[in-house]
């Protein structure tokens, strides 16, 4: 182990081996990451599902060091800044039905965690005492303790405890929807678990349930047709909250602003990250609607919601929300997307027949490619295919197990979609 790398505790890595063989980046702009030693590395990955309109965007930069010079900070509790208000307001113009009031975090965990917290907030305005959350299996809601909680994926939970009270739905990922091209057309009544967890629980001891739209850190699982829809109806009927977890797929990955209008349907609490600032600083929130937001705050006149974040609407952040809102408008980022879906669907798809893989799911610019996972060693193909991209063939994928997800800047063009898939399956049939 190189010493200079040690004192870094890197998260959600094998610490021990990429330390030994190190997959480093110096630099980065437009569709390409640059290594240290000045490959060019194309990005099908969006950094880390984040960097939308691709990297080096000078209008975000700039926004960011003219927010530097003018206000470094400002605090957020009992003062405010005006591009805090602009941005919510702007946010809540993008945002789908009534969800208007945006309560700003530095990541998608946070978000999670407070999208959560509302929940429980609303449920104690209203003289109830819920406490119980359903999530899905294999669903990623970041690392706080209410994001493991309702997240699907053991792992992140097995050092940690039980966590929030959660209990959890089937996920949306049967044998049968396999290689399914876009929304599987089966499977829409697995939102129907939703009746058997009330049943057994009771409605009333529910504050909300909390899904992805598309679940992405567990391998880009695709909802079935109509499955949201139903599972927004079965929270209706039951008078349960319904939290989106847009954190990935919000800001165009589908092809739609928001996967609430991709879909056509609308939860009470919706989560953003990532994108809302091309990745360029840290900043999330959670979007509630005006019920929800009315009868919390409607109390007395003091302060309503004992909850926040030191950097909450930092302004640096914001600026560059607004910056990266601008791009998204100005070069029409999102028609890109779906004018080159069906292309990107296409391309996935030629791997079909590729050595091992026995799954391909894709929606937008999300696609995800699965191996058979190698049974004395599960995980070993997956990163085989991440170093031999990297390393050999200049290209950075994303993998997840033996799953290889494929979610690239929404700027890419046709030409960069080929390559990718093309290059992906070549070192996919390299491996054993």
């Amino acid at each position: 182990m190189n010493a200079n790398l040690d004192a870094y505790w890197m998260p959600f890595t094998a610490n021990r081996q990429f330390k030994n063989n190190p997959r480093m980046l110096a630099s980065a702009e437009g569709m390409y990451y640059v290594t240290p030693d000045g490959r060019r590395v194309l990005d099908a990955t969006s950094g880390l599902w984040c960097c939308n309109a691709g990297h080096g965007r000078k209008e975000i930069a700039g926004a960011i060091a003219r927010q530097a010079a003018e206000m470094d900070y400002a605090p957020s509790y009992q003062m405010g800044h005006p591009l805090a208000f602009e941005l919510a307001e702007r946010l809540a113009e993008l945002t789908p039905g009534d969800l208007n009031h945006v309560f700003f975090t530095n990541s998608g965990s946070e978000a999670i965690d407070t999208a959560m917290k509302l929940a429980l907030a609303y449920h104690h305005s209203r003289g109830e005492a819920r406490g119980l959350f359903v999530g899905r299996e294999k669903g990623y809601h970041g690392t706080g303790f209410g994001g493991m909680s309702v997240g699907g994926m053991p792992n992140n939970k097995k050092q940690f405890g039980k966590g929030v009270p959660a209990v959890h739905l089937p996920h949306t990922m049967r044998p049968d929807m396999r290689f399914s091209r876009g929304l599987p057309d089966q499977g829409a009544e697995l939102a129907d678990a939703l009746d058997s967890i009330v049943a057994e629980h009771g409605a009333e001891n529910i504050a909300a349930v909390v899904v992805e739209r598309v679940p992405g850190s567990a391998g880009v699982i695709i909802p079935p047709r109509n499955y949201l829809r139903r599972l927004r109806d079965n929270c209706d009927k039951h008078g349960l909250l319904l939290i989106f977890d847009e954190v990935i797929t919000g800001f165009g990955r589908l092809g739609s602003t928001f996967a609430g209008y991709e879909f056509d349907v609308v939860p009470d609490i919706m989560t953003i990250a990532k994108g809302v600032t091309n990745g360029a600083v840290p900043m999330g929130a959670a979007i509630a609607s005006g019920q929800i937001h009315y009868s919390i705050v409607s109390g007395p006149d003091q302060i309503e919601l004992f909850h926040g974040y030191t950097y909450s609407g930092h302004p640096l952040a914001a600026a560059a929300a607004m910056a990266t809102l601008d791009v998204y408008r100005d070069e029409a980022v999102f028609d890109n997307v779906r004018s080159l879906r069906d292309t990107f669907e296409d391309c996935a798809h030629e791997l079909t027949n590729c050595r091992n893989v026995i799954d391909i799911r894709n929606y937008g610019f999300m696609a995800a490619v699965e191996l058979a996972p190698d049974a004395e060693a599960p995980g070993r193909r997956g990163m085989e295919v991440l170093n031999k991209c990297f390393f050999d063939e200049d290209l950075m994928v994303r993998m997840s197990a033996d799953i290889i997800a494929i979610a690239p800047p929404l700027v890419i063009n046709e030409e960069q979609i080929r390559h990718v898939f093309k290059t992906l399956g070549n070192v996919i049939n390299t491996v054993d």
